[in-house]
């Protein structure tokens, strides 16, 4: 390694520590004003256990066909839930100003983005923990299934990286609570369905070969949407 290569890379590890720093605060100032507030996790929370109800008493079915629909189901209140509380993180921002001084501080865009992912997947897991005994009690389902829960994680990672953005987007609008689900929906349903099919697969205890086809598309859709988001990210908080 010669002189230049020896800069470039003592200089780059200052920048990647000070990357990791900005995420960090912006994960940690969500956190700490969620902690405070409790004002987004208790709407998710609340608005989820409902729709689990609902379903329950709704779908007055035999224990076989209950299984059936229970990817469904699940995801339905993961997307409703998680639309919920994207949209109100974005819109706390916004109303407090919190938004301005995040773009004006001296750092990474894209730090911006990868905190409010991290913090918004991080509401999300917290809700969906919650959620799930209370659905395998309801449903008399085992959902804590190592495959399931790894299917849920690539699910609910690729939900909060387009929310994300999508939710940045529509917060600069009047008609913010009706333009995000509008703009989301459309754009998530490759990952949705990948992750109810995959879901269901391990629930219906299939073999490993049927569901890698859903679970590499959920994976690759992931990757796709999180690296567009990315590298737009900074143009759309832009306008």
């Amino acid at each position: 390694m010669n002189i230049t290569e020896t800069r470039t890379a003592a200089a780059s590890q200052p920048r990647q520590g000070s990357f990791i720093k900005a995420v960090s605060a912006v994960v940690w100032k969500d956190l700490q004003a969620e902690f405070r507030s409790r004002e987004l996790f208790s709407a998710m929370l609340v608005f989820s256990l409902l729709i689990i109800l609902i379903f329950n008493f709704a779908l007055e079915l035999d224990v076989k066909t209950r299984q059936s629909v229970t990817s469904g189901v699940l995801w339905a209140t993961f997307a409703f839930a998680g639309t919920l509380g994207l949209n109100r993180s974005m819109a706390i921002e916004k109303d407090r100003g919190c938004m301005d001084g995040l773009l004006l501080a001296p750092v990474d865009r894209s730090a911006i983005y990868f905190g409010k992912v991290i913090s918004n997947l991080m509401f999300m897991l917290i809700v969906e923990v919650i959620v799930l005994p209370v659905y395998s009690v309801l449903y008399s389902i085992n959902l804590f299934q190592p495959g399931l829960l790894l299917v849920i994680l690539l699910g609910s990672i690729g939900y909060a990286g387009v929310g994300t953005l999508l939710s940045a987007m529509s917060v600069q609008t009047r008609t913010r609570d009706i333009l995000l689900p509008i703009l989301l929906f459309p754009v998530v349903i490759p990952v949705i369905l990948s992750a109810v099919k995959a879901s269901g697969g391990y629930l219906e205890g299939l073999p490993f070969e049927e569901i890698l086809s859903p679970l590499s598309l959920l994976i690759a859709y992931d990757i796709i949407f999180i690296a567009v988001a990315f590298m737009v990210f900074d143009n759309v908080v832009e306008e």
